[in-house]
């Protein structure tokens, strides 16, 4: 995703100015990623965040990153991201959560 803004931390604000919280929010993750912190350009073993991919209507996929490991939803399960921030950086928009639950 693209902007033209750059503020300096995440926030549900940001997030809403990008993901519609009344138009439903899918899984299109089959896996969660890893993500590993990095020293002097190697990766290191120590895992520093999660990474699962979303779609909404009229938005295209976008990746939302979690502190703790969460359980994926089934494949294509509408979804509820539980406190969903964002932040702007130069020209990209990056999200955040603390969880994620199916919808029923």
């Amino acid at each position: 995703m693209k902007t033209k803004n750059s503020k300096s931390s995440y926030s549900e604000a940001t997030a809403t100015l990008y993901i519609n919280g009344k138009t439903p929010i899918f899984n299109v993750s089959s896996e969660i990623e890893k993500q590993y912190n990095w020293i002097d350009n190697k990766r290191t073993d120590e895992v520093v965040g999660y990474k699962a991919y979303f779609v909404q209507e009229g938005v295209n996929p976008f990746a939302v990153k979690f502190e703790q490991e969460p359980t994926l939803p089934p494949f294509l399960s509408e979804v509820k991201l539980d406190n969903l921030e964002a932040i702007e950086i130069r020209s990209n928009v990056y999200f955040r959560a603390t969880g994620v639950r199916v919808v029923k």
